[in-house]
């Protein structure tokens, strides 16, 4: 892996860290997520429409793309409704990249050295580290459920979404389409479960979810072009360390407390980081 592309998913991970702290903000977190998806439609369509149209064999992937992503924004959002940024956000992103290396050494052709899953393996034992509050600080359990359904659906979305951009050829259009489907996939689905209310949100919200989504897009489009130029498994490891920087949005800008256990687990990830790069 280029210098390069470590420095673009790096980026890309404080998009993402960013835009979970926008919905985190939100009073309704299922209204905040309903915004972003609805506002990714239209992100997502002009885009797109600049770009040559994907072949047939692309759509069965954009297709399953967005049915994993309304699992993984379903089970996000109902953590948030339980847990904290600094605690949900470690977990929830935490699990999937171990499960996407494991699963990704019989079903990915991609080649990991040795100490490349070295790498991943510290950035577990670091993530792991940020997520034990849960267990020892008293907090609300019920977060963990969906937090590892979050986990779950990102990594079946990360191998989805790192093979489909290959078979389509053009990443920027490949994540255009899937943010389309993505968008109308999730935001019909739960206007349909709680109602249109979810819609009738203010002005600041509305600038806020499509701030959000605009993070979002950042985020998505540049992994996924990674993993069309690194292998899958190494690019998901690294964008993980969206952790670190949630942790320092927590701390710097919601004023959350910085503890030892905290700062032991940033170190483990930027070892592990450092790692990935051998």
């Amino acid at each position: 892996m280029s210098l390069f592309v470590l420095l673009a998913v790096l980026g890309a991970a404080f998009l993402h860290a960013s835009w979970n702290a926008i919905i985190k903000v939100g009073t309704s977190k299922v209204a905040a997520m309903v915004i972003l998806s609805v506002a990714e439609v239209p992100i997502g369509l002009a885009i797109a429409l600049t770009r040559p149209w994907p072949a047939a064999e692309v759509w069965p992937w954009v297709l399953a793309a967005g049915c994993c992503h309304f699992a993984y924004k379903s089970f996000l959002t109902f953590a948030y409704e339980h847990g904290d940024l600094s605690r949900v956000y470690p977990i929830a992103r935490g699990a999937a990249p171990m499960a996407v290396a494991l699963v990704g050494a019989f079903a990915l052709s991609d080649a990991v050295t040795a100490g490349q899953y070295a790498g991943i393996a510290v950035l577990g034992a670091g993530i792991l580290l940020m997520a034990r509050g849960v267990f020892t600080s008293g907090e609300e359990r019920r977060l963990l459920p969906f937090a590892l359904g979050s986990a779950a659906a990102t990594a079946c979305y990360t191998m989805i979404d790192g093979l489909g951009a290959r078979v389509s050829g053009d990443a920027v259009a490949y994540v255009a389409w899937v943010f389309v489907a993505d968008g109308l996939i999730f935001g019909t689905g739960m206007v349909a479960w709680k109602g249109t209310a979810l819609l009738r949100a203010d002005a600041r919200a509305w600038a806020s979810g499509t701030a959000a989504c605009a993070a979002s897009y950042g985020a998505y489009a540049i992994s996924i072009w990674a993993m069309t130029v690194a292998p899958i498994a190494v690019v998901a490891a690294l964008r993980e360390t969206s952790i670190l920087f949630a942790v320092l949005i927590g701390w710097l800008v919601f004023g959350e407390r910085m503890t030892r256990d905290k700062a032991m687990a940033s170190a483990l990830i930027v070892a592990g980081v450092m790692l990935t790069r051998l």
